[in-house]
């Protein structure tokens, strides 16, 4: 595992320990947009006029080194933060300055680098809880939870999709770390977004765990559009269909894996030395 960096060998074929998992990127109009993206904390400049595209069956991992504004604009995509400049567009609707509940609801899903879940709760207890919140009328105080069957479905639904369908009657808290990231994507498919953000999924985790995730996030990138903030480069160049780089709150390249791990100045950025780009 390499953290914060590229490995300086040539792009492999893809095996190794993440598997083959190479697929063509989709084309035509990108589901999430962004044009200009901005966000100042007074003097300092997070993130600086930063425009990438979100396609539906594509893995779009952003990387870069701590401070580089790759959470940052993890939180303007999803309306945690408001953006200072810029433009945020959801399937040709600028939703940037709405807010995280108004966004989640238009269908953007995301993780957070801590754990977000409610531990005391059943597996199926936090994905129900998630489910609910797209119930477009209040429940009666009253009522039995298992008798919404439809949002009983969508939480059985979602735990399935993330692998997690045996454990569902598993106390939260007792869930190893990795099945507790898996928990915390259930519970986001079970809001039933089209975009997932998912910042730093694989941290913490051992290879065994690492593996499950990256098999995850490649089945659900089918039919979600995916940005991945993500520090473990093997599971970068398994994953993506196409790579930004980020320093400094700016974007200093993006393009498919193959053409950012070849530029010079990412080369230059990254492994610190002009004799490595001509090895």
């Amino acid at each position: 595992m390499i953290s914060n960096g590229l490995p300086p060998s040539p792009l492999p074929e893809q095996g190794g320990n993440l598997g083959s998992l190479r697929s063509q990127a989709v084309t035509g109009a990108p589901i999430l947009r962004t044009r200009g993206l901005t966000k100042r904390f007074g003097g300092l400049v997070a993130v600086s006029d930063v425009s990438l595209d979100l396609h539906v069956g594509e893995v779009h991992v952003v990387i870069g080194p701590n401070g580089a504004g790759k959470s940052t604009l993890t939180n303007l995509l999803s309306g945690d933060l408001p953006p200072t400049a810029g433009e945020v567009m959801l399937e040709g609707r600028d939703i940037a300055g709405l807010s995280s509940d108004q966004i989640s609801r238009m269908g953007v899903g995301r993780s957070y680098q801590k754990t977000n879940i409610f531990l005391p709760f059943t597996v199926f207890e936090n994905a129900r809880l998630a489910a609910q919140s797209r119930t477009p009328h209040a429940l009666r105080v009253f009522s039995q939870a298992e008798g919404y069957a439809e949002i009983n479905q969508r939480a059985q639904a979602a735990l399935a999709a993330a692998g997690l369908e045996h454990r569902a009657q598993r106390i939260a808290a007792t869930l190893s770390h990795g099945e507790q990231r898996q928990l915390e994507i259930a519970m986001c498919l079970a809001t039933q977004p089209r975009v997932l953000l998912l910042d730093e999924p694989l941290a913490g985790m051992g290879p065994h765990e690492s593996q499950r995730m990256v098999e995850l996030i490649k089945k659900l990138s089918a039919d979600h559009a995916i940005m991945l903030i993500e520090h473990d480069m093997d599971a970068v160049f398994a994953l993506a269909h196409r790579l930004t780089v980020m320093v400094n709150g700016e974007v200093l390249e993006s393009g498919t894996p193959a053409e950012v791990r070849s530029s010079p100045a990412v080369q230059l950025a990254y492994l610190g030395g002009e004799e490595l780009l001509h090895d």
